[in-house]
């Protein structure tokens, strides 16, 4: 029994050197104090985020002036249409009527004008023999005189007359114009993106023009609308590439190009923005007017170049380092276990890297990018360790 006592007890000694031992060389090892990453090669593409909404390139309203019931509807949404062609029609009842009236004026005007030269040419018979017997004494010169005012008020009558199958003219041009436009066409080749009228509807054209359809030029061709701030404007440039995405298809990437950008401000809330065009193709139709687009617009662009991380700039120890020169960019390197600040000159920049210009800094070197210290007492709790 005694044996058995000493030989577990010489087990249980060596268990606990074996594991002080451990614990020593575990405490011993030196666990690295910071996260570096690389000097790398590659491209940068600077750009400018923004948000923006898709439309068509060219949106037509279509309206009616004239007011009436609207009688029949020949389209209805997305339905492709082509310049003249009858959409829409309001009840014409009222306004054939209105037509109808003014050409019988019209007819009245010209019967009347036929009475009044017939009147003009017995007045100029009988102003002319008045005056061959007036110069033969036959007559008095009153009669003579009254003959010439008759001719006289039959010529001004056959004037009046005239004006009157003028007026009558223009009466009925414009009846008929009104019956006309109870006819809605197409003013130009699209797709109806909105329909805001129903049959039996009643539409007011007294103010203004009430819309009845809009109607999308071509879709095949789309813009972007966004609102680029006030800080981001100065490096914005017509002809940039851009890149953007919708919603309705997170997993695709759409290309355009910028095409305009309006010098009009929009201040909402004390921000103040522009309005940057961008030019996109739709051959595929997937883009909608409307969808809500997250845009980048790609204001310079380098390829081959030495680029930092953008963690690397950001960097700064707790402790100062020797030989640090903190004014203007830098980066910072372990040197003999310690950090050592590099200053730096710096180009373009993206969300991720930034292009190194010049600096004593070689591609493939480690930067300092955050410090473990504090990651390592916050994991065990800033104490000390029980074992």
């Amino acid at each position: 029994m005694k044996n058995v006592k000493k030989i577990s007890v010489a087990i249980v000694v060596l268990i606990l050197a074996g594991a002080a031992s451990f614990i020593g060389l575990k405490d011993n090892k030196k666990e690295p104090q910071f996260r570096t990453e690389k000097v790398t090669r590659g491209d940068i593409e600077a750009s400018v985020s923004a948000t923006g909404t898709v439309n068509a390139v060219t949106t037509v309203l279509v309206g009616t002036q004239v007011s009436g019931t609207v009688k029949e509807i020949h389209a209805d949404f997305n339905s492709p249409v082509k310049k003249g062609q009858l959409i829409a029609r309001i009840d014409p009842a009222s306004f054939e009527a209105q037509a109808d009236q003014a050409m019988a004026n019209l007819l009245l005007a010209k019967a009347n004008l036929e009475k009044t030269e017939a009147s003009l040419v017995d007045a100029q018979r009988t102003m002319n023999r008045n005056k061959e017997l007036y110069s033969k004494n036959l007559i008095a010169r009153s009669e003579f005189d009254t003959s010439e005012t008759n001719h006289d008020s039959a010529k001004a009558q056959v004037a009046a007359s005239k004006a009157q199958v003028k007026q009558a003219e223009a009466a009925l041009r414009n009846a008929e114009t009104s019956l006309r436009y109870t006819r809605i066409l197409s003013p130009v080749d699209g797709v109806i993106i909105s329909r805001n009228v129903d049959i039996g509807q009643t539409v007011a054209a007294s103010f203004q023009t009430p819309t009845l359809f809009t109607i999308a030029q071509d879709l095949t061709k789309m813009q972007i609308d966004t609102n680029v701030s006030e800080a981001d404007i100065g490096v914005v440039k017509i002809n940039q590439s851009v890149q953007f995405t919708v919603d309705a298809y997170p997993e695709s990437v759409f290309k355009g190009s910028v095409s305009q950008i309006r010098n009009a401000p929009i201040v909402v809330q004390n921000v103040v923005t522009y309005d940057v065009v961008i030019k996109v193709d739709n051959s595929e139709l997937k883009l909608k007017p409307g969808m809500t687009a997250n845009v980048s617009i790609v204001t310079s662009s380098k390829k081959d170049i030495l680029k930092l991380p953008n963690a690397a700039l950001r960097f700064s120890p707790n402790k100062k380092a020797k030989n640090a020169e903190h004014k203007g960019a830098g980066v910072w390197i372990i040197e003999k276990e310690e950090p050592k600040r590099i200053k730096i000159s710096t180009g373009i920049s993206d969300e991720n890297y930034t292009e190194l210009l010049s600096g004593e800094v070689k591609e493939g070197q480690e930067l300092i990018v955050e410090s473990l210290i504090k990651t390592k007492e916050k994991r065990t709790g800033g104490g000390p360790r029980f074992f």
